[in-house]
C-alpha cells in the first residue's frame, strides 16, 4: 500500500484485469466523505469511486479543504495558501490511486460540490492532463487559485449544475464559471434548477447520464 494524502473511502471497479475509470469526490465546506459518497450506489459498476475528506477540521463532524473567514462587516476571505496546498495534493492522490486501485490515470472524473466544485475546478484547470472530466455542482471558478495552463485546457469535458435560489454560492457565480470557459474555448454542458444549495433528483439524473456518456 502507499500513503495517499487524504482519508477516504473506497467503492472499488468491477472491471477486472484492466485499469478503471476514477471517479473521485470532493466534498463541500462542513461536510465529509460519505457525503457525496452517498451518490454511488447509483453510479455504474465500471467505477472506482473515492470520495476524500478535506484536511481540515470544522464544528461537528464536518471537514473542509481551506479555512474561510468573514470580517465585521460580513466580507468573505479564506486561506489561499491552504487551498493551493489542497489543489496540488489532490493531483498527488489522482497519482497514487493509478497504483493503489488500478485506475486509468487517462479517465478521471472529479465530481465537488460548493467549495469542494470550486476545488475541482481549479485542479482541471491547472493540471488539464491530469483530469478528463469535470462535474461542477453549486460552486464556481476562482481564478486565484488556478494556475491556468496553455495545453489540454480543449480536453476538458465539464458539466456544472447551479440551483437558481441558491443563497451560500448565488447564481451569478455560475454564471461567471460560464464567461471564463468561454473565454477560454473549453467545452461545457450548463444546466439549472428551481433549487438552492443542493442536489434536486433531477439534476442527479441528468448528471449520472452525462457521466456515463462522457467516462465509459
Amino acid at each position: 500500500m502507499i500513503d495517499l494524502p487524504f482519508f477516504h473511502v473506497v467503492r472499488e471497479s468491477s472491471l477486472e484485469n484492466k485499469p478503471s475509470p476514477l471517479l473521485l469526490m470532493v466534498h463541500g465546506f462542513g461536510s465529509n466523505e460519505q457525503d457525496l459518497f452517498s451518490f454511488s450506489r447509483s453510479i455504474p459498476s465500471e467505477f472506482t469511486i473515492v470520495s476524500i475528506r478535506g484536511p481540515i477540521k470544522t464544528p461537528g463532524m464536518g471537514y473542509a479543504w481551506y479555512d474561510i473567514y468573514f470580517d465585521h462587516k460580513g466580507n468573505k476571505t479564506y486561506d489561499i495558501e491552504m487551498a493551493l496546498k489542497s489543489r496540488d495534493l489532490i493531483i498527488e492522490f489522482i497519482k497514487g490511486c493509478s497504483i493503489e486501485y488500478n485506475t486509468d490515470l487517462n479517465n478521471t472524473t472529479l465530481l465537488g460540490f460548493s467549495q469542494g466544485s470550486i476545488l475541482i475546478n481549479a485542479v482541471a484547470l491547472t493540471y488539464p492532463k491530469n483530469v478528463k472530466n469535470i462535474i461542477s455542482m453549486s460552486g464556481g471558478i476562482d481564478p486565484s487559485i488556478i494556475n491556468l495552463s496553455k495545453d489540454n485546457l480543449n480536453d476538458l469535458s465539464f458539466y456544472i449544475s447551479h440551483g437558481i435560489e441558491d443563497e451560500v454560492l448565488p447564481f451569478n457565480q455560475a454564471k461567471e464559471s460560464l464567461s471564463f470557459l468561454t473565454q477560454n474555448n473549453i467545452g461545457y454542458d450548463f444546466e439549472t434548477y428551481p433549487v438552492g444549495h443542493g442536489v434536486s433528483p433531477e439534476n442527479f439524473k441528468s448528471m449520472l447520464s452525462w457521466l456515463s456518456k462522457k467516462a465509459l
